[in-house]
């Protein structure tokens, strides 16, 4: 008994000292890109929208981050996925389990003394086994399954940032849908005034036939458009009903046609690294960790595995007894050995390694694509902004020459088609404004989402 605790203390040691395989270093830098930071969640990812103080957007996110069923299913993937991890990690330590037997057999051998013979026993005690681990097989499955469930976690953050952006972007499309179906009724207003002035030139004789039909032309092109912005409006909300996890109609957002407005513009902190904030990044991250310590899972399978089991308890005959003199115990030392299947083993080396080399593929390029999504979204909502300017100037430009036109019309010293043009550049200006306005939150939210929910207004 003592030289077997010694060899078990000795196989302990030695387990504790050797692991097969390469040890996992995060990268620090991906061609010229810097990534030494660890991931970090922005703190205000999921209530930055509050700057709006738009209450409907508020309920809205708070809706989907409760009720959402994929942020569910992403919530159930971690903890799964941390329950395997923890399964895995056990392996590491001996295993037992307390059993209780009772056996009734006949003619147990071949002997002829035993012909006829019945017999009954009990067994119980604990049964243990207990893989030391002499190269490290167990760790790195282990830490492959940490990883993995720390990637699970990470990916949960990404799906809660990416459906708030997508909750954002439809609650624009709808405000913008609602202000392009309001500037469209107006532009009929503003049409049905100008057609009353040519109709009374028209019984007054001033005016002719054709340019009633044409002015009458304009308003149903305009009406014609009604039923796509309608339908943009529909599609919008169903959209955010799915998202939120209702049913078709059950929103109440009011009436107000009006996207919602920074009070200022939001700022880029300069020398911060904002991967750091990337969940998609950090999860490839973590995914590229997993794939590297499943080779050492695949390596250990090189050498010899040696094992323990055992019992300890009590074994009596028929007439069930505990005491000193029924008391048994047993241990089973094991080596096993893939001597004749190292091919296979070294294939699956071979196999893991490629794995490895795909993560790193991968991560490094999310690193690439997450950088040039960042740029890519500031420039778009610089330059957006940059038009809307443009656009506002040019809409309040065509207003004054409809006064304008209108007016000289009315008084029979302007042209018809001088009136006729700049209505349908100031209908055309006013809508592309709308549209400019929708674009311009939409950007916005392409900001958020690239750079991880971390940007702040000035």
């Amino acid at each position: 008994m003592r030289n077997i605790i010694i060899s078990m203390t000795a196989a302990m040691l030695l387990a504790a000292c050797a692991t097969v395989g390469p040890d996992y270093r995060a990268p620090r830098q991906v061609a010229d890109i810097d990534f030494s930071s660890p991931y970090s969640r922005a703190e205000r990812a999921l209530s930055w929208w509050q700057v709006f103080e738009d209450p409907h957007l508020d309920r809205l996110i708070e809706l989907t981050l409760t009720h959402n069923r994929e942020l569910e299913q992403a919530r159930a993937n971690v903890e799964r996925a941390y329950a395997v991890f923890r399964d895995v990690d056990n392996n590491r330590w001996p295993e037992g389990s307390l059993d209780a037997g009772y056996q009734a057999s006949e003619n147990g051998t071949v002997a002829n003394d035993d012909d006829g013979t019945v017999v009954r026993g009990y067994r119980s005690g604990l049964g243990l086994s207990w893989d030391p681990d002499l190269f490290g097989k167990l760790r790195r499955a282990s830490q492959a399954a940490r990883a993995e469930a720390e990637q699970a976690r990470i990916l949960w953050h990404d799906a809660q940032l990416r459906l708030v952006s997508q909750v954002a972007t439809s609650y624009g499309e709808y405000r913008g849908a609602q202000l392009r179906l309001e500037v469209a009724r107006q532009n009929q207003d503003n049409l049905r005034q100008t057609r009353d002035i040519i109709q009374a030139r028209f019984d007054a004789g001033l005016a002719s036939e054709l340019e009633l039909v044409r002015i009458d032309a304009q308003l149903l092109e305009v009406a014609a458009g009604i039923p796509d912005h309608r339908l943009a409006l529909l599609t919008a909300e169903t959209a955010l009903t799915a998202l939120v996890g209702s049913k078709p109609g059950s929103l109440r957002l009011g009436e107000r046609a009006e996207l919602p407005r920074l009070a200022q513009p939001v700022a880029i902190a300069d020398g911060t690294n904002y991967l750091r904030y990337r969940a998609d990044v950090a999860g490839a991250e973590r995914a590229l960790a997993a794939r590297t310590a499943d080779i050492g899972v695949a390596t250990a399978d090189l050498y010899p595995k040696l094992s323990f089991s055992g019992f300890l308890g009590f074994v009596s005959g028929p007439g069930w007894s505990l005491g000193t003199d029924q008391r048994s115990w047993s241990i089973a030392p094991g080596l096993s050995w893939q001597a004749a299947d190292l091919g296979s083993v070294r294939a699956r080396i071979r196999a893991a390694g490629a794995g490895r080399q795909m993560a790193l593929a991968e991560f490094e390029q999310r690193v690439i694509d997450a950088l040039a999504e960042m740029q890519l979204a500031l420039h778009g909502y610089n330059l957006g902004r940059e038009q809307q300017l443009r656009l506002e100037q040019q809409w309040q430009a065509s207003n004054k020459a409809v006064a304008i036109a209108r007016a000289r019309y009315h008084a029979g010293s302007g042209e018809f088609l001088e009136l006729l043009d700049a209505e349908r550049e100031q209908l055309r200006s006013r809508d592309r404004v709308a549209q400019q306005e929708q674009d311009s939150f939409s950007r916005l939210v392409a900001i958020y989402r690239s750079f991880g929910g971390a940007i702040e207004p000035i």
